[in-house]
């Protein structure tokens, strides 16, 4: 049996009362009072998250930019420095990869952020198309920096008591380096949960005692499950369930995230064609009519034949419905489209509606 990754925060999620579960090699917390209580937590004040199971790559040296964009979905040589941008690496035919966010920290210094479960895929990835003259440097920094996310309307005052600086100053998609306890800590006001906030990212050395400082500054730790249920209702996706190398971002909804265009990008011809022949299914959301959770791998129908899969579903605490995403024939996946869903062998009604379901604006 393979041994569990853990991570610096491990002891203090068991001694905390966190309910530990397998997730992508790490033995991680899905839950610590109930997903549904922490889920209102995020939406109503702050919670933290542990996500120091996903890796934190720097990518410099002169080559940095011009690398980093070849197999990225967006060219990061644009970005100004301190500002981030979410794409997708794609394989050459088209296929997700991973979905990341790449930050860009200096003229040739990058941050590039792989899920928990393709940090090996990407570094593979990386070292086959890095340039082999020098002008490139990979250095893999997940076991040196840990990675919290503060999330919540009340996230910026909280992460407040812990520093001087001034993060109200901080505008979305920007990461800046602030004093924690005497310790220059990237923050990036980024996070997975529809609502403010920053991913903070400590030594390993100094996490355990940030993360407690968070929990007196009034933070409600949280686990994997309010996580995922706080990115479904945001329309947020997640590799594995909603997007793998079977799938193109044409399809997934992610076309306002790639520049096929560019000179020098190695899927580009791929996607290119992809596009201009248009996908022939699409990442639809629906809303259940009828009562049923619908879960990943459950059956979507058109009353009569199978027509996809749910992707995702979960109890939207916050909208008091259930939600789900699915793949569907394009002819299926206008809004206000009937569907059904096989939720145990019942067929139970569904619409096609928009993403997100959630967002702070229009709640």
């Amino acid at each position: 049996m393979t041994q569990l990754l853990e991570t610096p925060l491990h002891e203090t999620h068991v001694s905390t009362g966190g309910r530990m579960v397998a997730f992508s090699g790490w033995d991680m917390p899905v839950q610590y009072s109930s997903i549904l209580d922490e889920a209102k937590a995020v939406r109503g004040s702050t919670g933290i998250f542990d996500v120091s199971h996903m890796g934190r790559v720097f990518i410099s040296r002169s080559g940095a930019g011009a690398f980093l964009s070849s197999i990225f979905s967006a060219d990061v040589t644009t970005l100004r420095v301190g500002r981030a941008k979410y794409g997708v690496t794609c394989d050459e035919n088209g296929g997700i990869i991973d979905d990341n966010i790449a930050y860009r920290l200096g003229d040739n210094r990058y941050l590039f952020i792989p899920n928990a479960g393709n940090r090996d895929v990407i570094a593979k990835w990386l070292t086959k198309w890095a340039p082999t003259d020098g002008s490139v440097e990979i250095d893999d920094a997940t076991d040196r920096l840990a990675m919290i996310a503060v999330q919540g309307p009340t996230a910026i005052a909280t992460l407040s008591k812990l520093t001087d600086d001034d993060l109200s100053k901080i505008r979305p998609f920007r990461i800046v380096s602030i004093d924690i306890g005497g310790e220059k800590v990237l923050a990036a006001r980024t996070g997975y949960t529809g609502e403010d906030g920053f991913e903070i990212m400590p030594s390993t050395d100094t996490v355990v005692a940030i993360w407690n400082s968070l929990v007196d500054a009034g933070a409600t730790p949280c686990g994997l499950g309010s996580r995922d249920v706080l990115r479904l209702e945001a329309g947020l996706l997640l590799h594995g369930n909603d997007m793998d190398t079977s799938v193109n971002p044409y399809e997934a909804g992610l076309e306002k995230f790639v520049d096929p265009d560019r000179d020098g990008y190695l899927p580009g011809e791929t996607l290119r064609a992809i596009r201009d022949l248009g996908p022939e299914r699409k990442l639809v959301p629906f809303d259940m009519v009828g009562r049923g959770i619908p879960r990943h791998g459950h059956g979507i129908t058109d009353g009569d034949k199978k027509i996809g899969e749910v992707t995702s579903g979960s109890v939207s605490p916050t909208l008091d419905k259930n939600i789900g995403l699915g793949y569907l024939p394009i002819g299926f996946s206008a809004p206000g489209t009937t569907v059904y869903i096989d939720v145990r062998g019942r067929s139970t009604k569904a619409v096609v509606t928009t993403l997100p379901f959630y967002s702070r604006r229009r709640s």
